[in-house]
């Protein structure tokens, strides 16, 4: 299944070459890569509050953005090289393009604290559970884990890609599955789950507009289906095979989602759950109803590992993208695009690290760590919602400027799925700056200034002002590449 056929496009004959052997996978395989670079536990104990009513909130954005942006991605990775931006750039303009993947490049600012959140908060049920609560210990882990990944990213290590295989079964697949055995064994016990499980409970409470803001951070949980796209050419038939792909990869995705999610909300109840350690506050409490809380550490590593695993392997990638494309078109001064003596954009890595520590420094301050992990990850989601509205309204727009443009797969409906995921986004990045019914108590106006200070300003002010203040002289791509000393 994973090892690719090769097929040669012309018959071999006797000093006459050939073509190039192209590799096939098989839509099965496929499907296995989409689920691995999209699943995650992360996003668990943000879903349990909502008990058996996550499964609706996990359904709906499949079904409204990630099925759109998968197939619509498809198409235009199988026609256009260069990935989000030339597919913007040649759909509506160059700046829009550089727009787009900057916001690929700049959610990562925020995701890092609340992926490296996540980690201080399971590595504190290593060490010591209480400090899951503390903020200095949360900034201290996000600092020390981001400058530990820049160093061992600038000196250009291989094969650090390989972690993320090794990341899905051992941080996701494994604890995934033994939590909700455990969880079902819970029950099976004869206790009572804390959440109800009642056909009344399949939706959410409704209480305003405030009750469905959790379902943002599912949006950020399906996103980065449009880098899977580019494999849409391996296929042998893309047409018939890669709507087979993600089909079953979004099955995959949505069993691993929401059925630890409704394992934590059978163990914790919501009033206590929290949402960066709410996974080890699950395993530590049924590892205790059945008198292994020795296993909790062991829990707790393998998931701090698979996540460390994941940021290196996501810590390079967005800013190699921003790099390439500012070096052809002089987006960026040129201090941000020189290289190390290894070849890796360091000055970027360090800059985004200067960021990601101020950030980080946040958590000390935000008296509620779940609360400050709720602010960056929806500002994550909305940044890279922004790229996400630009792509749709390029797809649309290439298929009618370039219908006999060659396309290797043809997104069936494409305007009808633009128009859903482009709908589905906006409402997604708006409902992002109303706070959550959780987190009432909070004070609005900060709450609103936090949000829409890092979404639009990182999102939208900062590009504006580097490509307003942009000179010729930073197009620095057939220049000589100067190292950092």
């Amino acid at each position: 299944m994973d090892v690719p056929a090769r097929r040669s496009e012309t018959p071999e004959k006797p000093g006459v070459p050939t073509k190039r052997a192209v590799a096939y996978i098989s839509w099965v395989a496929l499907a296995l890569m989409t689920t691995s670079s999209v699943a995650s536990l992360r996003p668990a104990p943000t879903m349990a509050v909502y008990g058996l009513a996550s499964i609706f909130l996990y359904v709906i954005p499949a079904l409204v953005f990630l099925l759109p942006t998968a197939l619509v991605s498809a198409e235009l990775a199988s026609g256009y090289e260069g990935g989000v931006y030339n597919w913007v750039s040649r759909g509506l303009s160059k700046p829009l393009g550089f727009l787009a993947v900057w916001c690929q490049f700049a959610m990562t600012i925020f995701y890092y604290p609340s992926l490296l959140g996540f980690v201080a908060s399971t590595l504190a049920y290593v060490i010591n559970p209480d400090l899951a609560a503390s903020g200095v210990w949360t900034a201290i882990v996000i600092m020390v884990c981001y400058w530990t990944g820049v160093w061992v990213s600038s000196r250009g290590t291989s094969g650090v890609a390989g972690l993320a295989s090794g990341g899905l079964i051992i941080g996701t697949l494994i604890p995934g599955t033994l939590l909700v055995i455990l969880g079902v064994a819970f029950l099976g016990q004869g206790n009572e789950s804390a959440a109800p499980m009642t056909a009344s409970n399949l939706l959410p409470a409704w209480a305003g507009l405030s009750s469905l803001v959790l379902i943002v951070n599912n949006f950020l949980s399906y996103s980065g289906m449009e880098m899977n796209a580019v494999h849409v050419s391996s296929l042998k038939n893309p047409g018939r095979e890669f709507p087979r792909a993600m089909f079953l990869s979004m099955g995959l995705v949505l069993l691993i989602f929401i059925l630890p999610a409704l394992a934590i909300s059978w163990i914790v109840p919501a009033d206590q759950l929290s949402l960066t350690a709410g996974v080890m506050q699950a395993f530590d409490a049924v590892f205790a109803a059945f008198d292994s809380q020795w296993l909790t550490p062991i829990l707790g590593v393998m998931l701090v590992a698979a996540s460390l695993g994941g940021m290196l392997t996501w810590l390079a990638g967005p800013s190699k993208g921003l790099l390439l494309i500012s070096r052809q078109e002089g987006y960026l001064p040129p201090f941000l695009q020189r290289l190390n003596k290894h070849g890796v954009q360091q000055n970027i890595l360090v800059t985004q690290g200067l960021v990601t520590t101020v950030i980080a420094l946040a958590y000390a301050f935000i008296p509620d760590v779940s609360s400050a992990y709720w602010i960056f990850s929806v500002i994550t989601t909305q940044v890279y919602l922004i790229m996400y509205l630009l792509m749709f309204v390029a797809a649309v727009r290439l298929r009618r400027k370039e219908p006999e443009h060659p396309r290797g797969y043809r997104a069936p409906m494409l305007t009808g799925l633009c128009g859903v995921g482009f709908c589905a986004s906006l409402a997604a990045l708006l409902i992002g700056f109303v706070p959550p019914s959780q987190f009432g108590s909070g004070n609005v106006g900060v709450y609103l200034l936090i949000v829409a200070g890092g979404a639009l300003g990182l999102g939208l002010l900062v590009p504006y002002l580097f490509l307003k203040l942009r000179k010729p002289s930073w197009r620095t791509e057939s220049g000589e590449e100067v190292p950092v000393a």
